[in-house]
């Protein structure tokens, strides 16, 4: 039986006739009293860690497990290539070290296979650490091969539908994921240093709060109410501060049922943390440190590219007031309410009937944050966009408000947080209107500023968009393991187009 480096693209013909070799390899395999799919395999090294704590100088013995990637046989003897999560290995199995009977197993394995080895480390007359294989076993008969190319699964649509042959065929995708979590794991322990408590709040809530967007609808039958999946945690957290828990912090997954984009995904994972008796530049501080520790843990350095951007993450970064901004950028003095509808025109964006801190809004992301590609803290926001935040001190039509943006794109949102009761529920019955999209009242959380809220200041961090910046990926699908996709329109395995 002739090993494969790589197998061929599939048609649906092609792969039913590589199933059935694999389905006669598979009855050979039980025929001869293996299980092809095998029990536990412990006392495993993983590959990173042989490769890395290699010695010449001593003959070590090592058990390793993983993914065949390609097989390369030498007559009596073969070279394979395996591949676990941390890493690839060169195996040497030869007739004589293996004897007889897993020299046969050998011929009944493909790319793809999973199998465990045992032996010894050496290096190659070409310098390749390398097991002399000395047990074989075989823990999991794979029934179709793997991608064409193990070192890029190019097909898009391909490698976000079936994720798992991404994350087998490409070392990249493999590495942003694990890099996801370094960066989740970075996030928690930098705030559970500074004194903040991880806390979870609901996901289903009775009135979707914190944010403007579309909910998800659902319903509890047994009590018969329609619930929202949240769209922010905001409201939840600010009772804890209520409660008198001054230091929170919850990762959590929110819903909205919006569009989709290389930067939305309906479903997506934010960090928000309060904190008590602080503001905005507070968490401006706050979000500045942890950004910049975990750009260094992940990547030694302060330089990253982003698509065709480099991007400088280096301290300090650049705070500059949304008006001053506007005025830089688009030639138009905030105030100027005629020169905001008429460079907005100009733009072709929407101000018939718009309020006038929403064409200033849109004319902000038309025509300055494409300019934002290293970090800019822009404060001060228009007062009307903002329902939950403090008013700037001595002018009434901003807010104390902060978006982070980087590589051009909105990455962290933050206030000072407006804790006056009387003055919040005027602000959500003016906000309650079709024009500026705030939804229903949440009257309980009123009442919970009544019994007193202290100052502070909350953030929120997209860590989808963080990772997406922290990796170089551009695509938000590229950092989520499984993106909302529509149906396929076409059977799996054929040509793809993305």
């Amino acid at each position: 039986m002739p090993f494969l480096r790589h197998e061929p693209a599939l048609c649906d013909d092609t792969m039913e006739k590589f199933e059935q070799d694999r389905l006669e390899k598979l009855k050979k395999l039980r025929a001869k009293g293996i299980d092809p799919y095998g029990k536990r395999y412990d006392k495993l090294i993983n590959l990173r860690s042989i490769t890395e704590n290699y010695s010449a100088e001593e003959t070590k013995r090592v058990r390793a497990a993983g993914r065949i990637l390609s097989i390369r046989p030498h007559g009596k003897a073969a070279f394979l290539d395996i591949r676990d999560w941390t890493g690839k290995i060169q195996l040497y199995i030869k007739l004589d070290t293996v004897g007889g009977r897993n020299f046969e197993i050998l011929q009944l394995l493909d790319l793809g296979d999973i199998i465990g080895v045992e032996g010894t480390l050496f290096k190659t007359r070409t310098g390749e650490i390398t097991i002399l294989v000395e047990e074989l076993v075989v823990l999991s008969k794979a029934l179709l091969p793997p991608p064409e190319k193990w070192h890029g699964l190019k097909d898009v649509e391909l490698r976000y539908r079936q994720r798992y042959l991404d994350l087998i065929a490409n070392a990249q995708a493999m590495k942003t994921s694990l890099d996801r979590v370094k960066i989740i794991k970075g996030i928690r322990r930098f705030f559970d240093e500074r004194g903040f408590l991880e806390v979870e709040t609901p996901m289903m809530q009775l009135i979707p709060g914190g944010a403007v967007a579309r909910p998800f609808v659902t319903h509890h039958n047994t009590l018969d109410l329609d619930l929202y999946l949240r769209i922010a945690p905001e409201l939840y957290l600010k009772r804890l501060l209520v409660g008198g828990m001054e230091r929170v912090y919850e990762i959590n997954r929110n819903f909205r049922n919006e569009g989709i984009s290389t930067q939305h995904n309906p479903e997506f994972t934010m960090l928000e943390a309060y904190q008590a008796y602080g503001d905005y530049n507070d968490m401006m501080n706050l979000t500045e440190e942890m950004v910049c520790s975990l750009v260094m843990e992940l990547n030694g350095n302060y330089e990253i590219t982003f698509g065709e951007k480099t991007v400088h993450l280096s301290p300090p970064w650049k705070r500059a007031t949304f008006c001053e901004l506007l005025k830089e950028n688009a030639g138009v003095d905030f105030n100027d309410t005629e020169g905001l509808v008429r460079e907005a025109s100009r733009l072709g964006l929407k101000t018939q009937g718009v309020h006038r801190d929403i064409i200033a809004n849109s004319l902000f992301e038309e025509a300055v944050v494409p300019k934002l590609i290293d970090p800019t803290f822009v404060i001060n926001y228009p007062a009307t966009l903002c329902p939950l935040t403090k008013l700037c001190e001595g002018n009434p039509q901003l807010a104390q408000r902060f978006e982070l943006y980087i590589a051009t794109m909105e990455v962290a949102n933050s206030y000072t947080e407006l804790n006056e009761p009387l003055e919040q529920e005027k602000r959500f019955l003016e906000q309650a209107g079709e024009e500026l999209g705030w939804g229903k009242i949440d009257e309980d959380f009123i009442l919970a500023l009544k019994y007193g809220m202290p100052p502070a200041g909350g953030l929120g961090v997209g860590i989808d968009r963080l990772v997406m910046v922290l990796t170089g990926n551009t695509s938000i699908r590229d950092v989520i393991l499984f993106p909302l996709l529509r149906p396929a329109s076409r059977p799996i395995g054929g040509d793809s187009t993305p």
